[in-house]
């Protein structure tokens, strides 16, 4: 009885509603796993990449100097260090067009790091709807499933002339498998996405913490060396 229960021949003589439900289940969990896993690797090189380049920044280095090896890193750059060099390569861009009007300046180069952060922001969320959509419709399509095997399975007892739980008991379970398949499918990618969604969070609060930092930087050079906006002017090195 044990071996006849079991969930593998189960499915193989459930219906092939039931099976073709199963089927696309199992495949949905095989890529929601891979995107969690995806997801958290990204997530951590993100936060590593983040918190290198936040010590090199308030080490003292100069921002001239910080935003060439941007340049030359921009390939493995992390979100952070992005959004610094989006920043001050406006920056130098309207230096080069001699605008001097120090509230002009702080302001493209704000602008330039938002639109950086929105587009930081946007790739670290990729995915993360798809776990919702996962987390979401999983346990309905399960259902589905079940209440189909559940269908099939009292319309073959209708030929019947003696129900008793065991001639009920296999049809009855081959549907249940489908909510069961459903919901392991489910369970992983709504923690996942739960817990995504809470460290992208914080990542996009350091993010806009330090575009705040930065800005206030740039004011502070702009406020004491109003000629910095002058063409051939360099950037001081950051009064952190």
């Amino acid at each position: 009885m044990n071996q006849d229960l079991s969930i593998i021949n189960l499915l193989l003589h459930a219906s092939f509603v039931v099976q073709l439900v199963v089927a696309l289940l199992v495949i949905v969990s095989i890529a929601s796993w891979a995107a969690i896993i995806r997801k958290y690797f990204a997530l951590r090189r993100m936060r590593a990449l983040n918190e290198d380049f936040e010590r090199e920044f308030w080490s003292g280095t100069s921002l001239n100097e910080l935003f060439a090896s941007a340049a030359q890193n921009a390939k493995f750059a992390g979100p952070m260090e992005r959004i610094f060099a989006s920043g001050m390569r406006e920056y130098q861009k309207l230096r080069e067009r001699h605008v001097t009007d120090a509230g002009t300046l702080l302001d493209g180069a704000r602008r330039a790091m938002r639109a950086s952060f929105q587009r930081e922001l946007d790739a670290a969320e990729q995915n993360l709807s798809f776990l919702a959509t996962v987390g979401s419709v999983s346990p309905y399509v399960g259902l589905f499933g079940t209440v189909w095997g559940i269908m099939h399975a009292f319309t073959g007892l209708a030929a019947l002339a003696q129900v008793t739980l065991a001639t009920v008991a296999p049809g009855i379970a081959e549907a249940l498998v489908a909510t069961a398949i459903g919901l392991f499918a489910a369970i992983p990618a709504v923690v996942g996405y739960n817990r995504f969604a809470r460290e992208i969070d914080k990542i996009a609060i350091a993010l806009e913490t330090y575009i705040e930092e930065f800005s206030n930087i740039l004011q502070r050079n702009l406020s004491a060396n109003p000629a910095a906006g002058g063409a051939g002017s360099s950037v001081a090195p950051a009064n952190r």
